[in-house]
């Protein structure tokens, strides 16, 4: 009787691989790999395939999007990186949280330790996590004299950093909240690149200072052209090290492109139309490139969803190889386009406003999600998503149970992932300020401000919000400001899963 046993199970087990073949890609193959790659500052009309006017090489992103479904109405939600990435990681507007802003250099957490994470919810269900690149959630430096780091709260100190204790390692950074691994820094103007919970290294840059700190001579230094090239050898590492048949992983690929400063290798320097910030978007795809090729040479690519965004939109409103940009600072950026003759660049184009704004050049990110045989190929959706929704849409995924305390306003949109509608009727947005917005349907509200009357558009028929319809649809107006108000005013605004 034993031989037909084994015969009837060995029998089942190939009828099952028939019907789900799927199930045998990857490893731990019920649950799929997650890779998270988030660009810094990447315009929503930098990539070939959102803009077919874009003047910058993307080929890897735009094969990338071939096989994916792309979104063309997905939001960051906030015009700056902190909240967005806060936004990111919890499931939640970063108007619950103790800052709404950018994080300034040694400051705290903006992740409260009660908070259920995207990386702390994957490890519960058996994800191993690593991070690369950026953070700029907040970490706690140890000092030699328990005070405060020198230069706490700035974005730049002479003497950045005197009273560090290198040698200690920090805490509330991104092994606290859900990473197993880390590699990179946690606010680029600190200057400090973590492994783990570890100073191993720091940024070389004319605005960075580290020569008051006592024991950098230990530490390895990046020039910042080397360190894109390194995060993502790290990255890749990882990849190829882990043990196979092990649990499933979680990458978040974060790397500091295209933010200025605008450190650009050699070989791609002029290599496109659109100037020092075209040549920084070319050498990103060119590294994504990269990673993508990695997981298939290392067969994970079937089993491992990519998912693909930026933090905000980009710094620059145009962008030309006519236009000096080696010295452009952190501050908004712009050019008299009647003094250029040779072709120009539109980074958020066909979108008004840029990092900062309200407007949806700054809060409008492309996004893209691959999951081969899962996610439709080559598909594109007009549905709402946001950044905060990962989280859930993640959760649902990998069969998680959220609590009722977490992910507040982050809405399960797998299905919008699979090519088909969503749930979600509006998306809360916000300005580098505190300047609110409401995308809902084909509408968009912006508050009044500095004397100025609120502004309604009609994305259906105007997408660069040029024609304020606020005095002559007031009723939808009144709406639309009545709805942001109980948004703002609520506990949660997803409904409970």
């Amino acid at each position: 009787m034993i031989p037909i046993l084994r015969f009837t199970a060995g029998l089942l087990l190939i009828l099952g691989i028939a019907c789900h073949p799927e199930d045998v890609t990857g490893q731990n193959s019920d649950k799929p790999n997650i890779l998270i790659i988030l660009a810094d500052d990447l315009g929503y009309g930098d990539l070939g395939s959102y803009n077919p006017n874009s003047l910058i090489p993307t080929p890897n992103l735009d094969r990338l999007a071939s096989e994916s479904i792309r979104l063309t109405d997905a939001y960051c939600p906030v015009a700056v990186c902190s909240p967005s990435r806060y936004s990111l990681m919890t499931g939640r507007y970063s108007f619950r949280s103790w800052k709404n802003a950018v994080m300034a250099n040694y400051e705290p957490s903006l992740i409260e330790d009660e908070l259920l994470t995207l990386p702390e919810m994957l490890q519960e269900a058996g994800y191993t996590t690593a991070g690369f690149g950026k953070w700029h959630l907040g970490t706690t430096f140890p000092t030699t004299d328990g005070n405060k780091p020198v230069g706490y709260g700035k974005f730049r100190a002479d003497d950045n950093g005197a009273n560090l204790a290198l040698n200690q390692p920090v805490s509330d950074g991104p092994l606290d909240h859900g990473f197993d691994h880390w590699m990179g820094f946690s606010c680029a103007s600190e200057c400090w690149v973590l492994e783990d919970k570890q100073v191993m290294g720091y940024l070389k840059h004319d605005y960075y200072t580290v020569e008051d700190a006592s024991g950098t001579e230990r530490l390895q230094s990046f020039t910042m052209q080397e360190y894109l090239p390194f995060i993502t050898e790290q990255t890749i590492s990882y990849l190829d090290n882990r043990e196979k048949d092990s649990e499933p992983f979680f990458v978040y690929y974060s790397p500091y492109v295209p933010h200025i400063p605008l450190a650009v290798n050699e070989p791609f320097i002029g290599s496109t139309q659109a100037g020092l910030y075209g040549d920084f978007v070319h050498e990103l795809d060119a590294y994504v490139g990269k990673l993508l090729k990695a997981l298939d040479s290392l067969r994970l690519a079937d089993n491992t969803i990519v998912l693909f965004a930026s933090d905000n939109g980009s710094h620059f409103d145009i962008a030309s190889n006519e236009i000096a940009m080696e010295t452009a600072r952190n501050q908004p950026f712009s050019v008299d386009t009647a003094s250029l003759s040779g072709p120009v660049h539109y980074p958020n184009a066909p979108l008004r406003g840029t990092k900062r704004d309200v407007w949806e050049g700054g809060v409008r990110t492309p996004l893209i999600a691959r999951w081969p045989n899962h996610f439709p190929r080559g598909a594109v959706s007009s549905e709402l998503f946001a950044l905060n929704d990962m989280l859930a849409t993640l959760a649902a995924l990998v069969d998680y149970e959220l609590p009722d305390d977490s992910a507040q306003d982050s809405y399960n949109l797998l299905p919008v992932l699979r090519g088909n509608q969503g749930t979600r009727e509006s998306v809360v947005v916000k300005a580098s300020k505190s300047l609110y917005g409401l995308r809902q349907g084909q509408w968009k509200y912006i508050q009044g401000t500095d004397g100025r009357p609120p502004q309604l558009y009609d994305l259906s028929v105007d997408e660069a919000e040029s024609d304020n319809l606020y005095a002559s649809q007031s009723e939808v107006a009144k709406e639309m400001e009545q709805r942001l108000n109980e948004l703002l005013n609520s506990e949660r605004t997803a409904p409970h899963l």
